[in-house]
């Protein structure tokens, strides 16, 4: 069976989409089978950051309405030799036209197929987002150094956790060393002493990535070396079990970051020096807990 992971965010605009794409096509550049689910229903995006709107005609609703065969829903991205396929979601249904059950059952099938699921998952908190948590037993928690966006991000970890989720991490994207380093954007340690939760990796800004999307193109498809795409190549490397150093950002502007905040599992009863508050039901949890 294969790993089915959801990739989520507690607020849009944060790069989920294209680090669930990037990840995607780093795993399968490595000889992975992988297969990306876009569970935003109503609302789907994921074929057109990865250029396939043309070849969608079924989606997985049509699969588990019983209107086609998991097969025939299933497009495959020929750049990869078959080792990438993505199942779209409808454009036209809502999130409430799927059940939980029946998400998971289509998991299941889909892991039963390829070593890693990667579910594109809408953001929020609503029907959309326990649909997509329902088969993970891995999650990635997308966030920016921004203290709006980490603050939807610990509310997500609360519900997660509250699912049981065996193995959440957290995405850093979109970090700006020279920001940091002058003040003005919280570090990568600050986030995760915020958050309490283990580091799967840091994603540098880059401008590649968004001219990438809009031709929808996929950065880590290319030969590319760009920070970013070097970046999401190892955080692939260490979802296969890799240990894999953070890069050095050094020449950057910035500091080096060390290996061992990817292992160490933060006391989540520790005080920490938050500068923002969290939300109300996780700081509840820790009073109770202290």
């Amino acid at each position: 069976m294969g790993d089915v992971i959801v990739v989520t965010s507690g607020k849009g605009g944060v790069g989920k989409t294209t680090s669930t794409v990037n990840i995607a096509a780093a795993l399968a550049s490595i000889g992975k089978s992988v297969v990306m689910l876009d569970a935003d229903v109503g609302l789907r995006n994921l074929d057109v950051v990865i250029g396939l709107e043309n070849k969608i005609v079924y989606d997985f609703l049509d699969v588990i309405e019983g209107r086609c065969r998991l097969r025939q829903a299933i497009v495959s991205d020929k750049r990869f030799d078959g080792k990438l396929s993505m199942l779209a979601a409808s454009q036209t249904r809502n999130k409430t036209d799927v059940s939980e059950e029946q998400m998971k059952k289509l998991c299941d099938e889909l892991a039963e197929k390829y070593d890693y699921v990667l579910i594109d998952c809408p953001a929020g908190i609503e029907q959309g987002f326990f649909n997509a948590v329902a088969g993970a037993n891995r999650a990635i928690v997308v966030t920016t150094p921004e203290f709006s966006s980490i603050r939807d991000a610990d509310r997500i970890l609360g519900k997660l956790e509250e699912k049981n989720i065996p193995k959440i991490q957290i995405l850093l994207n979109n970090v700006r060393t020279s920001l940091i380093q002058s003040g003005d954007m919280p570090g990568v340690d600050e986030v995760i002493e915020l958050l309490a939760a283990d580091l799967l990796g840091v994603i540098p800004h880059d401008i590649n990535i968004l001219i990438s999307a809009n031709k929808g193109e996929i950065l880590t498809a290319k030969n590319s070396s760009t920070p970013a795409a070097l970046a999401y190549k190892n955080v692939a490397k260490r979802i296969t079990g890799e240990t894999v150093p953070l890069l050095d950002l050094a020449n950057d502007g910035s500091f080096k970051y060390k290996l061992k905040r990817l292992f160490k599992r933060k006391n989540k009863n520790k005080n920490s020096g938050i500068r923002r508050p969290q939300s109300e039901e996780r700081l509840t949890d820790r009073r109770n807990n202290s």
